[in-house]
């Protein structure tokens, strides 16, 4: 029996001396990944990325980045169904300096991006993660244009 599963969650950065730095935490199986879980009840995708990054970061001050959310699918097994789950990530900057380890993890790290697209796991989340980027660095240069003012976004 093939079940169907959704989770959500953020590509969370900070800036850390004017670098953009990601947020990736290892999972318990090993996987380097970014905050995210199953939606709870009737929960919005968005309120599920919000609780999640809250609860497996520990971060409070943080908010996410309007126009990005993409999507990628795996399949696994688990109690004998077939799971197809659906991630869906949005991009969210962090305004605190530390994370803190939750229980569902073994570790964290902040990484720059070049040492984050080299650390993450999967395929469906570093390719959804140098989207992130991009999208982050087409933002920064937008509001350069705007107003000859240099911001890490």
């Amino acid at each position: 029996m093939t079940v169907e599963a959704v989770s959500a969650g953020a590509i969370l950065f900070r800036d850390t001396r004017g670098q953009r730095e990601y947020l990736l935490l290892k999972s318990r199986p090993g996987d380097w990944e970014f905050p995210k879980g199953g939606v709870e009840g009737e929960e919005e995708l968005q309120q599920t990325a919000i609780r999640e990054v809250q609860e497996e970061a520990g971060i409070e001050d943080f908010r996410l980045i309007d126009g990005f959310r993409e999507d990628y699918e795996y399949v696994f097994e688990a109690g004998g169904n077939t799971i197809h789950k659906t991630v869906h990530l949005f991009i969210a900057r962090s305004f605190e300096a530390n994370a803190e380890l939750s229980n569902e993890h073994r570790d964290l790290q902040w990484r720059d991006y070049e040492q984050a697209v080299n650390t993450i796991t999967q395929d469906g989340p570093r390719d959804i993660f140098k989207q992130a980027h991009s999208y982050l660095n087409e933002l920064a240069n937008r509001s350069d244009e705007q107003d000859g003012h240099t911001y890490v976004v």
